[in-house]
């Protein structure tokens, strides 16, 4: 039985909507609120959720120490494919930490009107503190 395919297409190509993402992401974190549009935001929710899941892995293995280092850096690695080495930093030095005891839903949207020029349904998605 075939199954439904996840996430939203954007109206973009691949590469443009992962570049896209890219940067909603990275604009996300650095600022941690940004406005777009309800579509854009829930993808970047979820893309979001699994890049902050990754940083606590690595700030839980940091305390361990010998081969928890290894999985350390692997992470920082599989971080630093979408993001600049000063947001993964951020990431694993301040959100990393922040989100330690919760276990999922680090973000929140909230659903705002609808753009005038285009009528595009509007959002503020944030990093819950």
């Amino acid at each position: 039985m075939p199954k439904r395919k996840k996430g939203r297409k954007l109206s973009r190509k691949r590469n443009q909507r992962k570049a896209l993402l890219k940067t909603l992401a990275s604009s996300l974190l650095l600022k941690e609120k940004i406005k777009t549009s309800q579509a854009k935001a829930k993808e970047v929710s979820r893309f979001v959720e699994k890049q902050i899941s990754l940083a606590r892995q690595s700030f839980a293995k940091q305390n361990l120490g010998g081969q928890a280092k290894i999985g350390t850096l692997r992470i920082q690695r599989l971080l630093r494919r979408h993001f600049s080495p000063s947001i993964v930093k951020k990431l694993v030095n301040e959100i990393g930490p922040r989100y330690k005891n919760r276990p999922g839903g680090y973000t929140r949207i909230i659903k705002l009107g609808s753009r005038k020029s285009n009528g595009a349904k509007m959002a503020i998605i944030e990093l819950i503190k």
